[in-house]
């Protein structure tokens, strides 16, 4: 199978950018995230394959680096772009375009930062998203999807869910497949940086449900998924690095739970990954004074 990949670069490279959108680079965690959004809507899968295409086509032509585009790191934010938008509005014929041209400017993007070592995450996603989010509300009149007020049946389980959902909720999926096809596609790619983001997303719930967040919110996932992303960044086998998750995860709730219950960002269409990128900024910035400190004395 190894060797069909290589046979089609092209693909392998797309499939490993959607891998990257939980820090992944495996082509099976990118096949295994494409089958849970497809699941949740057929319209999320076609415009993350699109604008995953558009990204990583846009670094070939513009001749980066090879090893780069390789390891699908012009991929995951476009991928994003593209299920942000298919999630928030109706697919009309504007919005397929603005996810292939959202795709390919969140590949130059990241390539500027990547270019200037600055680990920016998911951020080249968020300006981007915001921006046309923005734009779409006040200059067009294309309606929401229905996915946005497609009612979440309660059920019993919803405590034990809430925390694989979060998993479901970093790609725009609030289904309980999705979430938990999810996490198994990291668990495969690395066990320890599942397990450090399914415990993230159960102390994002616990945090956000003892501060008087909505609870029907929480068990979707919604106050978990940007605590996943910090928990994934930090995970290692160390026991310094259970420090840092737990330091970056905290922080990164703490955000999150913020700028939610001011509303922020509601004009811009939500938070997104904003927490998780904030949050780890935050905690590198931190290790890095720590570490200084410590070699110093």
């Amino acid at each position: 199978m190894n060797e069909f990949f290589k046979k089609i670069p092209f693909l392998d490279n797309i499939l490993k950018g959607i891998g990257q959108i939980m820090l992944q680079e495996n082509r099976w965690t990118g096949i295994l995230f494409l089958i849970g959004i497809f699941l949740g809507s057929w319209q999320c899968g076609v415009a993350v394959l699109l604008s995953t295409a558009a990204g990583t086509f846009t670094a070939m032509k513009l001749k980066y680096d090879q090893s780069e585009i390789n390891a699908g790191l012009y991929g995951f934010s476009a991928a994003l772009v593209g299920v942000a938008l298919a999630f928030l509005f109706e697919t009309t014929v504007l919005i397929w375009i603005l996810i292939l041209l959202g795709g390919a400017l969140a590949a130059v993007i990241q390539h500027f930062f990547i270019r200037k070592k600055i680990p920016v995450f998911t951020f080249p996603f968020i300006i981007i998203t915001w921006v046309l989010v923005f734009a779409l509300h006040h200059f067009t009149h294309i309606p929401p999807s229905v996915m946005l007020s497609s009612e979440v049946v309660p059920t019993e389980y919803d405590d034990f869910l809430a925390c694989t959902n979060g998993f479901g909720e970093v790609i725009f999926q609030g289904g309980v497949l999705s979430g938990m096809i999810f996490f198994l596609a990291v668990f495969i790619s690395s066990p320890i940086a599942a397990l450090y983001g399914l415990a993230a997303s159960i102390l994002g719930a616990g945090l956000s449900q003892l501060n008087g967040e909505p609870i029907k919110e929480i068990h979707m996932g919604l106050f978990g998924f940007n605590a996943v992303l910090s928990a994934i960044v930090f995970s290692g086998v160390k026991k310094t690095d259970g420090l840092w998750v737990l330091i970056a995860v905290l922080i990164t709730i703490a955000i999150d739970d913020l700028l939610i219950d001011n509303h922020c960002l509601d004009s811009v269409g939500g938070v997104f990954t904003f927490p998780f990128v904030a949050g780890t900024w935050i905690t590198l910035l931190i290790q890095k004074v720590f570490l200084k400190a410590r070699s110093n004395g």
